[in-house]
């Protein structure tokens, strides 16, 4: 993300960025072979005319037909940068939609896919209580449609998994008729988790201590549960993504080869024999994992080749040249959240499809023959959804068996409305066919019940209700659901580089939907008489009066308010916003802290893209609390703190003023810690609490 752009950080459905990102989007998906995904449904069935070829050779007498072979000159002259020309680029789009074409006569049919198990040495002996096995290969009949009963009428049971006082687990299953809870096992270590014998020795090198947290995380991972994880960090993603990436690749494995067991099994069988083996699903996808950045992406594919240590990448170049950026575009006063999240490249408009062969990976597959997709949220809505000259196409989705979430909280300050669109789009029926062979569908696929075995994971660093929402609306495993968090026990507050007081100021909301008109009316009648007061008067103690507004929508009605408000009208003020353009920005910190505006609006999403070191601060008013904690102990310690150092405040008059609701709750704890917060939420004597 460059440095000083504003504008282009959020996606809004609707907006002049999200119109100036997508014409970008465009030229980009020329070469990219993942946006040409929908059109499989107009080419015939490859799988059937691979057949029809080898068998008229081998009447005739004539030799097997070869792979193609891959040429990494001509892919790289093709698709060698974004940069292209337009004739460049119109070039590279004709000739990938020629092999494309080619490619549907021999990667549905891989030499190495197709190989006898015994000879291709692909299929591991079975394990005892694999989970692969018994969530989705063979499952309980009787007992899978029991839970997906029980889930329909929403009949789940709820119980605290964790005695250790850091941390909180809350373990959410469907009931079971017979009364005896599942057994919860950690696993000891690798040896545990019922690894494919390939990835065994690559996952010992990046995962070589199971222990701790992870062990509990590989726990549920592993056993296919739906999972909550909100205390990622930058010290722990690395470890977090290693095991998510070792998950995905050991169901990918396993899956492929069962197919290809059973494969070889129905080649031995006489003609005519019935034998009924279920073992797909409509599409070949199967892992989608949403991301909100193309580095993110960079850094899953990273770790997947360390994993799977292919012996041929097919695309890569073309890969890093789309992808990778090297370049270091920072300040050295950017935190190291920030940097994790915008280093290299911050493109968030991509999607991309990833398949496994025995020993390749080939990168920008087609959707339907893709093993994994990964893509951000406004990347894959942008494939969904139709545009001039395509239709709407998702059946892609609807074979989804493990979804993944990382970085939510990036993704949420995106546009979370794109990742609730997706998730409500997939395991649905497919509109076409796309070639399957139904006789090989699982029996739930069938009956429209993949939701309920499909395994969400969703890692963010806070947890909040749009969080929550998404974990009781679409999270619906059989096989259960965890929420991990941690016990805050002292909270933000207490960790400001400045010693302060601050004031928090309950508003008593009894409904949701009215919570921003009693914020507003609090606000107007309580605080801004105060704000307006002191900047009328002579004491210099009413400039410099920072007021941070997480939504959007409510900053837009304080800086009408402030502009048009006769009880305003002695407030100089400036506004600085995601939307707002560079020299705009740049103006209104000029004026704050020069003293010519005395109050300055700041939005969460402009602090979250940005970082700006604002300075000229002397009082916080937070209109809402933010849901990043750490934006809290940047703006009320941080941001008064070099004010103090500047000279140009006192620490005795520096002050921090937050509204807060009962609706509030998540937010409050990470700020005031779990000891205070229920008091806070529940005292009836006051609605005002001072700390210092």
């Amino acid at each position: 993300m460059p440095a000083d752009g504003a504008e282009r950080d959020i996606e809004e459905a609707g907006t002049e960025e999200e119109s100036t990102i997508g014409q970008v989007s465009d030229r980009i998906s020329d070469v990219s072979s993942s946006d040409q995904e929908t059109s499989n449904s107009n080419i015939v069935n490859p799988y059937a005319t691979l057949l029809q070829t080898l068998s008229a050779n081998v009447q005739r007498g004539q030799p097997e037909r070869k792979r193609r072979k891959i040429d990494y000159a001509k892919d790289a002259e093709v698709v060698s940068t974004i940069e292209a020309t337009e004739e460049a680029e119109v070039k590279a789009d004709r000739q990938d939609a020629n092999e494309d074409i080619d490619d549907q006569l021999t990667e549905e049919f891989d030499e190495d896919e197709d190989l006898p198990p015994a000879e291709a040495d692909l299929m591991d002996v079975l394990q005892d209580n694999d989970p692969f096995d018994s969530h989705f290969a063979n499952p309980d009949a009787v007992t899978l449609n029991q839970h997906i009963e029980f889930i329909k009428d929403t009949k789940w049971t709820t119980r605290k998994l964790s005695s250790d006082r850091d941390w909180k687990q809350v373990l959410t299953e469907p009931i079971d008729s017979s009364g005896v809870r599942s057994s919860v096992s950690i696993p000891a270590g690798l040896q545990d988790l019922h690894v494919k014998h390939k990835l065994e020795a690559p996952a010992a090198r990046l995962l070589p201590n199971l222990n701790g947290l992870y062990r509990v995380l590989a726990s549920s991972i592993f056993n296919y549960q739906d999972l909550i994880f909100s205390e990622r960090t930058s010290s722990n993603e690395k470890g977090i993504r290693e095991m998510l990436c070792l998950h995905t690749l050991n169901h990918v494995f396993k899956t492929r080869d069962r197919i290809i067991k059973n494969n070889a099994r129905l080649s031995r069988e006489p003609d005519g024999q019935d034998v009924e083996l279920r073992d797909q699903g409509f599409t070949r996808s199967k892992v989608l994992i949403l991301l909100p950045t193309r580095q993110s992406c960079v850094r899953y594919i990273q770790t997947l080749t360390e994993l799977c240590e292919p012996e041929q990448q097919e695309n890569r170049k073309r890969f890093n040249d789309s992808y990778v950026q090297i370049e270091e575009q920072f300040s050295d006063d950017k935190p190291d959240d920030f940097r994790e999240l915008f280093a290299g490249n911050d493109d968030d408009m991509f999607r991309l499809g990833v398949k496994f062969t025995r020993k390749t990976i080939k990168y920008f597959s087609q959707f339907y023959n893709s093993d994994m997709i990964f893509a951000s949220p406004l990347g894959l809505r942008r494939a969904m959804d139709a545009s001039s000259g395509k239709k709407e196409d998702m059946d892609f989705l609807s074979s989804i068996e493990i979804v993944i979430l990382d970085q939510t909280d990036a993704i949420f300050m995106q546009n979370w409305e794109h990742a609730e669109h997706i998730f409500q789009h997939l395991n649905l029926q497919p509109k076409e066919a796309h070639g399957c062979d139904f006789s090989r569908v699982r029996n739930w696929y069938l009956d429209g019940n993949a939701k309920y075995r499909r395994q969400s994971i969703l890692i963010s660093a806070y947890n909040c209700p749009e969080f929550n929402n998404l974990y009781s609306r679409s999270m619906l495993n059989t096989a259960g659901k965890l929420k991990i968090s941690k016990a805050h026990q002292d909270g933000a507050m207490l960790h400001l580089n400045i010693q302060v007081r601050q004031t928090f100021s309950r508003i008593d909301v009894m409904n949701l939907n009215s919570d921003p008109d009693i914020r507003f009316k609090y606000f107007s009648t309580t605080i801004l008489p105060i704000l307006a007061k002191a900047a009328k008067g002579a004491s210099s103690h009413g400039h410099g009066v920072l007021i941070f507004i997480p939504s959007y929508m409510d900053f837009v009605r304080v800086r009408n308010h402030l502009a048009n408000s006769t009880e305003a009208q002695n407030i100089s003020f400036g506004s600085i916003s995601e939307y707002t353009p560079v020299r705009e920005v740049a103006r209104a910190r000029s004026h704050f802290y020069s003293g010519r505006h005395s109050v300055l609006l700041y939005t969460s999403r402009a602090h979250h893209f940005r970082r700006y070191r604002l300075r000229g601060i002397k009082q916080v008013v937070f209109y809402a609390l933010p849901d990043n904690p750490i934006f809290y102990k940047e703006i009320a310690g941080d941001y008064l703190a070099q004010s103090v150092a500047d000279g140009g405040l006192d620490p005795m008059q520096a002050s921090v003023r937050i509204i807060f609701s009962r609706w509030d709750y998540l937010k409050l704890e990470r700020i005031v810690g779990s000891s205070r917060v229920a008091a806070m939420l529940k005292e009836k004597g006051s609605d005002t609490f001072d700390f210092t």
